[in-house]
C-alpha cells in the first residue's frame, strides 16, 4: 500500500494490525500524530474531526520547513558565537604587550604615553596596551629603570610589592629574594605587606627576607644603565655571580677565598672587568677556552 492511502486509512481509523505496524514505522508517523494532537488542543475538543489527507500533508510540509528554519538559525547563531569568541580571544591576546631579556641583554621600551622603560638583563615586563591611557599598570620580574611621563597614577606590580608614582624617575629590582626601589626624581610610594613607604628623590628602599630598610643614595641613575656593576663590601661570590651573568662565562675561584669587595667592573670588556675585581684583592686570572675563567691567589 502506498503512503497516501496508508495515511488516509489511519485518519479514518481503519488500519489493520499489519498496516498499523507499517504506519508506525514511517519516518513521518510521529509528526502526523503531533499535528493531530495540536489540532485537537486548538479546537478544545478531543474528538474534533480532523482534516483531509491533503490538509494534513500541507501541515506536515510546513512543520518540516519550520524545523529546518530553526536548525539554520541555530547553526547561524553557533557560527556567530564561534567567530565572536575567536575575535574576542584575538583582541585580548593583542592587548597584552610582553618583553623579556636574556643574559647580558638590555632593552629600551617606549610605553603608549611615551614613558621610557630600560629593562635590565634576565627581566620580564608585561602590560595591557589597549586601555593604557586609563590604567597605567604593568607587571615586572627582574629589574627596570623607569622615566615616567606625568599623568595618571603609574603602578609597577612585582612579586614582593607595588610601586606607585605620578611622574618621576626610579629603578625597581625584584629578583630572587630581593626587592629594591630607588627614587631619582619626584616621589615614589612603595606598598608591601600592607605597609606604605614614601621615597623622595635620593632615597632607596630595600626589602630582604621580609625586613625593609630605607637609606639615601648619591647617584643620578643606576650604574647598570652606564654598563657598570658596582659593589660596596659585597661578598666576592656575589661579584663573581654578577660577572658570570654579564659576560655569560663560568668562573672558577679558590674555595677558601672568603673576602668582601668594594669597587666596580664594566660590562663591555672582560679583560678590564677581571683586572678591576682581582687586583684590589691580590688575585690573578686566566681566560680559558669555552668562556671559562680561572681566578687564583697570587701565591698559587
Amino acid at each position: 500500500m502506498d503512503k497516501e492511502n496508508l495515511v488516509k486509512k489511519w485518519l479514518n481509523n481503519d488500519l489493520s494490525n499489519a498496516e498499523a505496524e507499517t504506519f508506525n514505522a514511517m519516518e513521518d508517523a510521529k509528526l502526523y500524530e503531533e499535528i493531530i494532537e495540536e489540532a485537537q488542543r486548538f479546537n478544545g475538543n478531543i474528538s474534533a474531526k480532523v482534516g483531509s489527507f491533503d490538509v494534513l500533508d500541507d501541515k506536515l510540509v510546513a512543520k518540516k520547513r519550520t524545523a529546518l528554519y530553526w536548525v539554520k538559525v541555530a547553526s547561524s547563531i553557533a557560527a556567530i558565537l564561534v567567530v565572536s569568541f575567536s575575535l574576542f580571544t584575538l583582541i585580548n591576546k593583542d592587548e597584552i604587550s610582553s618583553f623579556k631579556t636574556n643574559l647580558a641583554q638590555n632593552e629600551t621600551i617606549t610605553l603608549p604615553d611615551n614613558s621610557i622603560v630600560n629593562l635590565n638583563e634576565l627581566s620580564e615586563l608585561e602590560y595591557f596596551s589597549s586601555n593604557w591611557g586609563e590604567n597605567r599598570s604593568l607587571n615586572l620580574k627582574g629589574e627596570a629603570y623607569f622615566d615616567v611621563e606625568k599623568g595618571k597614577r603609574f603602578d609597577v606590580d612585582t612579586d614582593f610589592g607595588k610601586v606607585s608614582v605620578l611622574g618621576t624617575e626610579f629603578n625597581v629590582l625584584s629578583r630572587d629574594s630581593i626587592f629594591k626601589v630607588s627614587c631619582y626624581e619626584g616621589l615614589v610610594q612603595v606598598t608591601y605587606n600592607n605597609n606604605d613607604v614614601k621615597l623622595p628623590a635620593g632615597t632607596e628602599f630595600i626589602l630582604i627576607s621580609g625586613k625593609g630598610t630605607k637609606s639615601s643614595i648619591a647617584i643620578a641613575e643606576p650604574y647598570w644603565l652606564k654598563n657598570m656593576s658596582v659593589f660596596e663590601n659585597a661578598p666576592f661570590k656575589e661579584v663573581i655571580n654578577e660577572l658570570e651573568k654579564q659576560y655569560n662565562i663560568k668562573v672558577q675561584q679558590p674555595t677558601e677565598l672568603n673576602v668582601n669587595f668594594t669597587g666596580a667592573f664594566e660590562h663591555n670588556n672582560l679583560e678590564n672587568a677581571l683586572k678591576s675585581i682581582t687586583k684590589p684583592l691580590n688575585l690573578t686570572y686566566n681566560i680559558q677556552n669555552n668562556n671559562e675563567v680561572i681566578i687564583r691567589n697570587v701565591q698559587n
